[in-house]
């Protein structure tokens, strides 16, 4: 069957109108995920691994407001051997492979979260858990405890003792650790 030329010309019109729309869907999902960074590593080889490791599902928070927060529950998403050698003043243990949100008690779900980990993709995962489960304010901590530490934070052992002692998982994970911040353990 041989379509006239305005139904050719109709055709073609539908065709462009739908790869339009499919082309600003994949401009809004990019803009969104844009919009969700707000944070940087002062390394830009190591924001460049944080960026392409995350999906930015969570918001991110830099290392610069989250020492500036207050009244904020901070999570540790690293494991427990991990988290023993050292963590940011304050956080608690929640961890990762053995995550239940039962570990954070009776938080309202409305509470400021801060998650980290090493560099931020175990904490964005955990994030995307408490985001289902209806917590409405979590945030994914960009460059984890790598950043804080980085940028002369300090950290603490679980006895509340400052440590110079960072886990970096293992020797590979541990190039994104400067030298001289801090003791480097995997």
């Amino acid at each position: 069957m041989k379509l006239s030329f305005g139904q050719n010309c109709f055709e073609t019109m539908k065709q462009f109108f739908y790869s339009f729309v499919f082309v600003l869907s994949l401009t809004a999902c990019y803009a969104q995920q844009t919009a969700n960074r707000t944070a940087h590593c002062e390394n830009p080889a190591f924001d460049r691994k944080v960026e392409r490791l995350i999906s930015f599902s969570v918001p991110t928070i830099s290392v610069e407001e989250l020492a500036k927060m207050e009244d904020v529950f901070i999570a540790d998403t690293r494991e427990q051997e991990e988290f023993a050698v050292s963590h940011i003043p304050d956080a608690q243990f929640v961890g990762y492979k053995k995550f239940d949100v039962a570990n954070l008690g009776d938080i309202p779900k409305d509470t400021p979260i801060v998650l980290y980990c090493s560099i931020g993709y175990r904490s964005e995962k955990i994030g995307e858990k408490l985001q289902k489960k209806g917590y409405t304010n979590v945030y994914n901590l960009y460059g984890s405890i790598f950043e804080w530490v980085n940028q002369g934070h300090p950290v603490v052992t679980p006895q509340g003792e400052k440590t110079n002692n960072v886990h970096t998982y293992n020797e590979k994970w541990s190039q994104w650790l400067e030298d001289g911040k801090a003791k480097k353990i995997w």
